[in-house]
């Protein structure tokens, strides 16, 4: 008897296709990239996507941040198939059919709103050594639209049916309404909503958006970059971590009868959680330097084997140890990709 649902969790962000290749630092100073980051592509990014493509070993990956962890989420339930929707964005083109494939292969529901105006959204993942900058060219994925897909009944029904939410910040540029309805119908329904940090540019230039769904947050992700940034842009006045978690836990909160729960992951270094009133870390799993392929999408599958636990009515002990698991798997692989089937006892 399966213990979990279909369209038991759900997702909903900017899909997009990765475009990976290991580049130089030259390349990364050409267009003025940090090693380590995420951002949005501005007009002098144009020709990178040009260049990218002819790298001799680029490869194409389904990505975009939510997206691949309610598909790592899915991978690690492995049944019944479908326990994930997602919600997104993408245009009517070949690059929106691999998406659409990819999706049916990862056994994720998804449902994607189809529009002709914009192509399909792309991510340019520039790897040197063990970091990974990231840029984003929305396009489609910019044109999600709340009143033609997540209003509309028979999607809206499917948002009905979870009892796990989660959405990058990433989507906070995109359709900050269409996440404070999910936000409100989880806390409403004393259903669990999460929310992830995404990156440092979310907690900067998006903070009015961010701080509006913050009441109904239940779980905040983050990692360290974004943590010590979102204290900044608050006003904290602390760069510790832990007590970054308590500040976020403390923030205001429209459903009363769950406490926040707020999760740092800080890359090879211990992750930090709140566990009631108290902040405990939670070691990572050892790996040798030499595994590492790419550190492209390990924030994502650290929250998609969380949410597979979490959907699971998992205590959060068990959900991070699942959160370490998938993040080690895929550190060893490029992009976020994964094996058949997962080896989490």
């Amino acid at each position: 008897m399966p213990t979990v649902s279909q369209n038991a969790l759900f997702g909903m962000g900017n899909p997009l296709l990765d475009i990976s290749a290991v580049v130089d630092k030259d390349f990364l100073d050409k267009y003025g990239l940090k090693p380590n980051d995420q951002i949005l592509a501005e007009e002098k990014h144009k020709a990178l996507f040009d260049e990218i493509v002819k790298k001799s070993k680029v490869e194409y990956h389904a990505g975009g941040s939510t997206q691949n962890s309610v598909k790592i989420a899915q991978w690690m339930v492995q049944e019944p198939h479908k326990v994930a929707t997602f919600f997104g964005c993408i245009g009517t083109d070949h690059f929106g059919e691999i998406l659409k494939q990819k999706a049916a292969e990862a056994h994720v529901d998804a449902h994607y709103y189809e529009q002709s105006q914009e192509p399909t959204g792309t991510c340019a993942a520039c790897i040197t050594g063990d970091n990974r900058s990231l840029v984003a060219n929305l396009a489609a994925a910019n044109c999600y639209n709340k009143e033609k897909h997540l209003d509309v009944d028979r999607n809206w029904s499917l948002v009905e049916k979870a009892r796990v939410y989660y959405i990058a910040g990433f989507f906070l540029t995109v359709s900050p309404e269409s996440i404070l309805r999910v936000a409100k119908h989880a806390s409403d329904n004393n259903k669990i909503f999460g929310l992830n940090l995404s990156a440092p540019f979310i907690s900067q230039f998006f903070k009015e958006p961010l701080m509006k769904v913050m009441p109904y947050v239940d779980i905040v992700f983050g990692n360290e970059t974004e943590a010590a940034t979102f204290a900044k842009e608050q006003g904290f006045e602390t760069e510790d971590i832990a007590e970054i978690a308590r500040r976020v836990q403390s923030l205001p909160k429209v459903n009363k009868n769950r406490q926040r729960i707020v999760v740092f992951t800080q890359g090879r270094e211990d992750t930090v959680a709140t566990v009631g009133d108290k902040v405990k870390i939670f070691p990572v799993l050892d790996i040798d330097q030499n595994d590492i392929v790419d550190t492209n999408g390990a924030g994502d599958a650290f929250v998609g084997g969380f949410l597979s636990e979490l959907v699971q009515e998992k205590p959060l002990e068990e959900c991070i140890r699942a959160g370490h698991y998938a993040a080690n798997v895929i550190i060893r692989r490029v992009g976020c990709t994964f094996p058949e089937k997962p080896d989490f006892h």
